[in-house]
């Protein structure tokens, strides 16, 4: 099992090209909120990219809502009242994204522990296909994403994989689930680092 969770701070480079995430990750007193607020900087397709983001989940780790907003001025702000349904912060509907549960964005690897930690997979839940809500760090315009989960080593080891089978990596995670290695991806910092 994963851990109770307690206020954690973690960090990651991209292994091409510059560029950091610092992750702070709490809950409330009660449990009954996990905020996940992080700080990016990085490079993706060319294009520089800073950008903060704020993920609210509910005690089971399902995307309450999510806030990103750019340093040159752009933002999303979205949320899910009821799983699977998103909505502007305004409250206008996206059917577009029905059905999608967990999000995606492509500049951290904080969001594949939001499906590990909902869905506690254990090996012999077999592969558990997902649409998430992709957020990619160039158009900041998001759009639904098929993505495979399968638990390779109960509440330590998962293969993420995209749906189009062009991307495939096998995640070790920490007691939070937490990613610790994103082959050529990102790399977590070690503690002293922080």
């Amino acid at each position: 099992m994963f851990r109770a969770l307690s206020q954690t701070t973690v960090r990651w480079r991209p292994l091409e090209g510059e560029g950091l995430e610092h992750l702070t990750l709490t809950a409330t007193a009660d449990g009954a909120v996990i905020r996940a607020v992080g700080v990016l900087i990085g490079n993706r397709g060319g294009a520089p990219y800073g950008a903060r983001y704020r993920i609210d989940c509910d005690a089971g780790w399902q995307v309450r809502k999510l806030m990103v907003d750019t340093t040159d001025g752009r933002s999303l702000h979205l949320r899910s009242d009821h799983p699977g349904r998103w909505a502007t912060a305004a409250g206008a509907a996206l059917p577009e994204f029905d059905g999608c549960i967990d999000i995606d964005l492509a500049g951290t690897p904080f969001t594949n522990t939001l499906p590990i930690r909902r869905l506690t997979l254990d090996r012999q839940a077999g592969t558990v296909k997902l649409n998430m809500l992709y957020v990619p760090f160039d158009t900041f315009e998001p759009v639904v994403d098929g993505q495979h989960y399968t638990c390779l080593e109960d509440f330590r080891l998962y293969r993420y994989e995209a749906e189009d089978r062009s991307f495939a990596a096998d995640l070790p995670v920490d007691e939070d689930g937490l990613v610790i290695d994103y082959p050529t991806l990102f790399q977590r910092l070690s503690p002293e680092t922080i």
